[in-house]
């Protein structure tokens, strides 16, 4: 029983423990501040701080001060009419826009049967014939059968989108006249290529060259009773509607139309083109005519025999029709004495 009895329990020599204080700081903590700037002022009771104010570190806020503004009133100008109204230039422009993607988006259904120099040349020629028939009746046996023979390759879903094509021009041309639509068109549409390759003129540069090149217009009219422009490349007319447009500016002020006193001449040896400056400027209430051929080779003169010919139809109107009976009747009575007097020379030489 001895082997059992317990041992008693040796003590450990303990050792001493070291008594330590807590290590001061090297330097005074910061107070600390939120991280956004727009916290408000601070509390000007600095008894309980532990910091005082001369050794408080200064709080730069880096951070800009957004201030979210007022909610308008009903009485402010924002609200008023005409503040709402957008400038009439950026409405026209978006009109424009929309035109332009509408007859785009029309033309490009037809694409799927028919390649798109079909569509546009057989488009254009179709409105060019549409004008002329209305008014000159010369060409219209030849021109309404031209028209027949081309709208009837179609069917009939694709012969209705003709009709809408043109309504948009129309619409582009009236919401903004200061542009070259169908030329613009024509490139966008990259029928620009090597075949039939036309580079047009930009608007602008077109508008630059019309107002350098328009003078007193006001003055000539009073001298001559009309303007006339003539363009012997003129492609789709961007260089004549810029010039109309420059001279109607320039006649606003007045109580002259522009309509009666500016008369537009132009030529080119593509048809295609020489029809759009056609439809253009016959949308453009402009009178005028243009003819199909080398400027160079076949300039236009009193002999021709007009089978080339295109004539707007406010060519046709009153004071365009009386003004050239008028003219003629001059020129008959101003030759009349010539001829007279070339006859009694060459009796007295007999």
């Amino acid at each position: 029983m001895s082997a059992f009895k317990k041992k008693p329990h040796k003590k450990r020599p303990s050792t001493p423990v070291k008594k330590t204080t807590p290590a001061l700081p090297k330097a005074k903590p910061q107070q600390w501040v939120p991280p956004f700037p727009n916290v408000g002022k601070r509390p000007t009771n600095q008894s309980n701080s532990p910091i005082s104010n001369k050794d408080q570190p200064k709080i730069i806020n880096a951070m800009p001060t957004y201030i979210l503004p007022e909610s308008p009133k009903e009485t402010d100008p924002i609200f008023t009419e005409a503040s709402t109204q957008k400038p009439k230039k950026e409405t026209v422009y978006l009109k424009e826009q929309k035109t332009r993607k509408e007859f785009l988006r029309v033309f490009k259904s037809l694409t799927h049967r028919w390649r798109s120099w079909d569509i546009w040349t057989d488009f254009v020629t179709m409105a060019a014939c549409a004008l002329s028939n209305v008014v000159d009746e010369s060409h219209f046996e030849e021109r309404e059968a031209t028209y027949m023979r081309i709208i009837n390759k179609y069917n009939k879903e694709e012969q209705e989108l003709f009709p809408e094509l043109f309504a948009h021009l129309v619409m582009a041309l009236e919401e903004n006249p200061e542009q070259d639509f169908l030329g613009d068109v024509y490139t966008e549409l990259g029928l620009n290529s090597k075949e039939h390759r036309q580079i047009f003129t930009p608007y602008h540069v077109a508008q630059l060259m019309a107002e350098v090149t328009v003078g007193d217009i006001e003055q000539q009219i009073k001298e001559k009773g009309f303007v006339s422009i003539f363009d012997c490349c003129c492609g789709g007319g961007v260089t004549l509607i810029a010039a109309v447009n420059t001279i109607k500016d320039k006649l606003r002020d007045t109580d002259l139309n522009f309509q009666n006193h500016v008369l537009v001449v132009g030529q080119d040896i593509d048809p295609v083109v020489t029809m759009m400056c056609y439809i253009q400027l016959s949308l453009l209430g402009v009178a005028g005519y243009f003819k199909v051929g080398n400027s160079l080779t076949e300039p236009m003169s009193s002999n021709d025999s007009l089978d080339n010919y295109w004539f707007t139809p406010m060519y046709y109107s009153p004071i365009w029709y009386y003004r050239r009976v008028f003219q003629a009747l001059e020129k008959f009575f101003q030759t009349e004495p010539e001829q007279k007097e070339l006859d009694d020379s060459t009796s007295r030489s007999d």
